[in-house]
């Protein structure tokens, strides 16, 4: 058994009223850029290889369908499980696959209609859930790993909309709306981790509203704060060559 999967699995840090706070919010976000998409902006690509704007969306809506109800939840994962390939990468082919016939004004309706619903479902879901191991692991960083529900629930479901939400806007030219309230809130919460990730605290400098500075030891990191956390997610470099899962 190799260190990581003998390691404690990874909990969410934050407090439970601000993780359903980023949730809800992050949710409203995403419905408000997706409702302000113009009809030419579906076919654009994005950042992630082989997703216009349109599968990215589907694949956003499956996540919050995914969320907003336990039944539709297992579904989707005995689904992508009886798949050939790593599970994470059949849960979202699924999830496009299954609202491939979907318009656009019907995936905007029925994000704005359930976006509320897996904001709700993430909020009552108990404390012995969020305590439990997820199946199997994750690898990051080249390491295998294993997370909570907790941390799948309180910091994953709303890291993955929220990266999303930055490919939607680079790639239709939308406005990507940025706050310190929530924006800087989240941010934080991925400085934290990938210092803890990187073993060693150093200087970094996030520029943007969702900005700040952090630390004082070496080398010094200084890029824009959506930048520096696409970098982490895979959508370039990541400094000191350590991401952190969106």
């Amino acid at each position: 058994m190799t260190t990581a999967l003998a390691a404690r699995p990874r909990t969410s840090p934050l407090d439970r009223a601000v993780a359903m706070r980023l949730a809800a919010t992050e949710y409203d976000r995403v419905a408000a850029l997706l409702a302000a998409l113009a009809p030419h902006d579906w076919d654009k690509p994005t950042s992630c290889p082989g997703w216009d704007v349109r599968a990215m969306a589907t694949h956003v809506l499956g996540m919050a369908e995914m969320s907003a109800s336990m039944r539709e939840g297992l579904r989707q994962a005995r689904a992508a499980q009886a798949r050939d390939g790593v599970f994470i990468d059949e849960l979202t082919a699924l999830q496009v696959d299954e609202r491939a016939g979907l318009t656009p004004a019907a995936i905007v309706a029925r994000f704005a209609e359930v976006a509320p619903k897996a904001a709700k479902a993430r909020r009552r879901m108990p404390r012995f859930v969020r305590a439990r191991r997820m199946p199997g692991t994750q690898h990051v960083n080249g390491r295998d790993e294993t997370w909570t529900l907790g941390f799948l629930s309180d910091v994953i479901m709303t890291r993955d909309p929220w990266m999303h939400r930055t490919d939607l806007a680079r790639a239709t030219g939308a406005a990507l709306e940025l706050t310190a309230e929530h924006d800087g809130v989240l941010v934080d919460d991925v400085v934290r981790e990938w210092f803890d990730r990187v073993g060693r605290v150093v200087s970094l400098r996030l520029t943007g509203p969702a900005g700040g500075v952090w630390g004082d030891g070496e080398p010094e990191v200084e890029l824009d704060a959506v930048e520096f956390c696409r970098a982490l997610a895979g959508r370039g470099v990541a400094p000191l060559g350590t991401e952190v899962p969106f």
